[in-house]
């Protein structure tokens, strides 16, 4: 076999269809786009959202609102999912994705005030809440900023 035997799967392709080639073709005459009208014109193609010249329902709705390019989205975490690790642990980026708290990072990780904090841990996040921040201190472990 080499690539001059090459063929596609039967089945797989067709044959384009030919119109605008006579009545015997089945296709004659106005070539399958039926009599007159827009879509039957040379170039007759209508852009997506045309409503006719009747005004867009895309313009007629007001438009309110700003969304910030630069706006940061950040992967939540409370404190009270942080009891599934052991006193002293070093929870970081790697010990989260592991434990199944934060699945996708996106622009960083925050860790929220939500809940109690019975142990001693070294919590590694993008940012922390005021609570956590002294929730985590005053169970005796480490906030550290990354």
């Amino acid at each position: 076999m080499d690539l001059s035997n090459l063929k596609p799967a039967i089945g797989s392709t067709k044959n384009s269809k030919r119109i605008g080639r006579g009545q015997g073709s089945g296709k004659g005459k106005t070539a399958g786009k039926g009599h007159k009208g827009q879509k039957a014109r040379s170039g007759g193609s209508i852009k997506p959202g045309f409503e006719g010249g009747q005004m867009p329902l895309q313009r007629r709705l007001p438009k309110r609102g700003f969304t910030p390019l630069a706006k940061k989205i950040y992967a939540l975490v409370n404190l009270r999912d942080l009891d599934v690790f052991e006193a002293g642990t070093v929870v970081d980026l790697a010990a989260l994705g592991k434990a199944g708290l934060v699945s996708n990072v996106l622009d960083g990780i925050k860790v929220l005030g939500d809940g109690e904090v019975t142990k001693a841990l070294t919590v590694q996040a993008h940012k922390f809440s005021k609570s956590a921040l002294e929730k985590i201190e005053a169970a005796g472990g480490k906030a550290e900023v990354i």
